[in-house]
């Protein structure tokens, strides 16, 4: 698995789990998250809401451009379907 480096914050009882345990269960927690940040599952949980064109844009190809894009433009934003 490709780790990336990230810093992630994972609080165990060390009295309950072994060294190996826990190393285990910090890679599945890699692989939890390498499978939901992909391009295709970010852009299928957002929508844009575009308040200059009072619109609201599921298609997913401009949902991943525009979380690809640095800066929005004023009053254009990215919204969680969750």
């Amino acid at each position: 698995m490709n780790n990336l480096n990230r810093d992630l914050l994972v609080m165990f009882n060390q009295e309950l789990m072994s060294p190996q345990a826990i190393e285990q269960q910090v890679e599945l927690l890699h692989e939890l998250l390498f499978s939901v940040e992909r391009m295709e599952n970010l852009a299928a949980a957002h929508e844009v809401i575009d308040l200059n064109k009072y619109k609201v844009i599921n298609k997913v190809l401009i949902v991943r451009n525009t979380i690809r894009t640095q800066v929005l433009k004023p009053f254009v934003f990215l919204n969680c379907k969750n």
